[in-house]
């Protein structure tokens, strides 16, 4: 009795494999049939998209500084994030874009923040050393795009022009003073928790030149000697657009 339904089960899965192949062979074409038909009607002129992981790394500076604060020092942005191309023409050359992404900002700056009688307090102080400021934000990129692709074509050259909206998930201030005494700040008020700049990138295949000017400043209802903060951001670098 045993030997007989050790006999039925390897009768079964002989053929459960035997389906299983046929299955997947079945799959296999009907997948390899619609991408020949998919890539066939692209060579007839149908539109197509370029949707995109894309990948920063950026020199960055505040410009706009208070008189009395000197220029940044070495300070840089990374950011990364996918972004959808809504086409306008039939060529496909010509397209609207949206999308989504992280950013994170490290600033060398000479701006002091301290908390003072549970007050921010902002003033110029040439004796604190490692004045950063560390930013999270959630990015939404908006594109205006041209480029001399084609559907058959990868190799191109674009320019890609927008806004880029900024929602600050955190911002640290950090310092030492001149005994070597650490200084941190999180999260105060007066940070701009949304912020947004014009963009501009061009360049050839992967690699781009990429620009963000800062519109909105990062600091709101902040003063140094009764002088406005109306400080903003300065990004330049490269970016890379993916699949």
């Amino acid at each position: 009795m045993v030997k007989n339904l050790i006999m039925k089960y390897c009768t079964f899965n002989k053929r459960y494999l035997k389906m299983l192949r046929v299955g997947l062979y079945i799959l296999f074409c009907c997948i390899t049939t619609i991408c020949y038909s998919q890539r066939d009607s692209l060579k007839l002129g149908d539109r197509y998209a370029e949707d995109q992981i894309y990948a920063s790394v950026s020199y960055a500076q505040f410009y706009n500084q208070p008189s009395q604060i000197s220029k940044s020092d070495f300070s840089f942005s990374l950011s990364t994030g996918f972004i959808k191309d809504i086409i306008l023409n039939n060529r496909g050359n010509f397209s609207l874009a949206l999308g989504v992404g992280y950013g994170l900002d490290s600033f060398n700056h000479k701006l002091k923040i301290a908390e003072v009688n549970n007050a921010i307090v902002f003033s110029a102080d040439n004796t604190i050393t490692n004045n950063l400021l560390q930013l999270h934000n959630i990015e939404i990129p908006f594109q205006i795009r041209w480029r001399t692709s084609t559907a058959q074509k990868y190799n191109f050259w674009r320019i890609y022009t927008g806004v880029k909206l900024l929602y600050n998930l955190s911002n640290t201030f950090k310092y030492l003073d001149a005994n070597d005494t650490s200084f941190l700040l999180k999260n105060i008020p007066n940070y701009n928790k949304i912020q947004y700049g014009l963009t501009f990138s061009a360049g050839y295949d992967e690699f781009n030149i990429n620009v963000f000017y800062g519109v909105s400043p990062i600091l709101n209802n902040a003063f140094i000697n009764n002088e406005p903060i109306n400080t903003r951001i300065l990004k330049f670098g490269l970016i890379f657009f993916l699949l």
